[in-house]
């Protein structure tokens, strides 16, 4: 699994005019239709709760200079309707991630979370640079040692530097099978070192479907769970909510409570089989939001940038690199007012 891990198609509103998807560009890739999960849209309630955890009446930072924002300039002259949906993807909030290719951590943090600070807003980052990462597969890298990580993390926190900032720390890395006692050790410190500099931290703790809620809640507690402000599920996946939900509540149980947050940002259809890299026919889902009308739920977040590549599988790019095509194929398969 991995960064590069993790959904009705009605149509969509462009200015006044409803728009079937049959409509929308050739390069949907979309190859069935699968019921909507009802816990995918925003909850019924006319105004839902507000998180009464960390990231309670918070707003989230969005990048004006994204991907998908640069895809809906290059096509508002030739491609209209998809320009609409990629301007969609853009005016969300979308976490920044963090690795050994940033050639100054501590510069490359302070400036994104700068920016979200003159706009009034608070950042999601996702530091992703655990030695061995990936287990050497389409994700591979991170840090060369265990104090290499160490240095790293204590200049991704000077980047916070006692600013506000959301930090999803390393997806996956708990829950894959190359987890050890010094990995748990590693990110026990990381924790600390990152609630010093000021953020509210999430350790990841993969996906429903991967490690029982006992197991996971041990090796959360090694790995410094008790100083965190909670745990991440469904990071880069396709699992629905309401799944990740059952899990994560009862995960919470045996945490003593903990809060957590869920990446929505490709779950608007479930997963329909194990396929975790560029499966085919995956949708946006609910929209990042602090009001998830769920008591232990913090946040629905886009962790995943919707349209970067899980890696070179399924006709993608390599790991973290822009497809347009499949950024639109997840609009597209989701009902959305582009103007809302």
């Amino acid at each position: 699994m991995s960064f590069c891990l993790s959904r009705t198609r009605l149509g969509v509103l462009v200015g006044l005019f409803f728009v079937p998807l049959a409509a929308c560009s050739a390069t949907d890739l979309s190859a069935t239709t699968a019921p909507t999960d009802p816990t995918t849209t925003t909850p019924t309630s006319t105004a839902p709760a507000a998180s009464s955890g960390a990231l309670a009446n918070v707003r989230l930072y969005v990048n004006p200079q994204s991907p998908a924002a640069a895809q809906a300039s290059a096509w508002q002259s030739s491609r209209p309707t998809d320009a609409a949906l990629m301007r969609y993807i853009a005016a969300q909030p979308v976490a920044t991630w963090f690795g050994e290719w940033n050639t100054s951590i501590t510069s490359d943090v302070r400036a994104v979370v700068q920016r979200a600070a003159a706009s009034g807003t608070v950042p999601v980052l996702v530091a992703y640079n655990i030695p061995n990462r990936d287990c050497g597969s389409y994700s591979a890298g991170g840090a060369s040692s265990a104090s290499a990580y160490a240095s790293w993390i204590q200049g991704f926190a000077n980047g916070i530097n006692g600013s506000t900032a959301v930090v999803v720390l390393e997806p996956d890395a708990v829950a894959s099978d190359c987890a050890t006692t010094a990995r748990y050790g590693m990110l026990a410190n990381a924790v600390k070192v990152l609630k010093a500099s000021g953020a509210k931290v999430y350790l990841d703790a993969g996906h429903p479907d991967w490690v029982s809620t006992s197991e996971m809640a041990g090796r959360l507690q090694q790995a410094g769970i008790a100083q965190a402000d909670g745990f991440s599920l469904n990071v880069s996946n396709f699992y629905s909510t309401s799944s990740n939900i059952s899990y994560g509540n009862q995960l919470s149980g045996q945490l003593g409570g903990k809060h957590y947050v869920i990446d929505t940002s490709r779950n608007g259809l479930g997963s329909s089989s194990a396929q975790w890299c560029n499966p085919a026919g995956m949708a946006l889902g609910n929209a990042p939001t602090t009001n998830t009308g769920n008591a232990k739920v913090d946040a629905f977040l886009w962790i995943k940038v919707p349209g970067e590549s899980d890696g070179s599988c399924n006709g993608g790019p390599a790991a973290g690199q822009w497809w347009a095509a499949y950024a639109l194929g997840l609009a597209q398969r989701a009902t959305i007012n582009v103007n809302a």
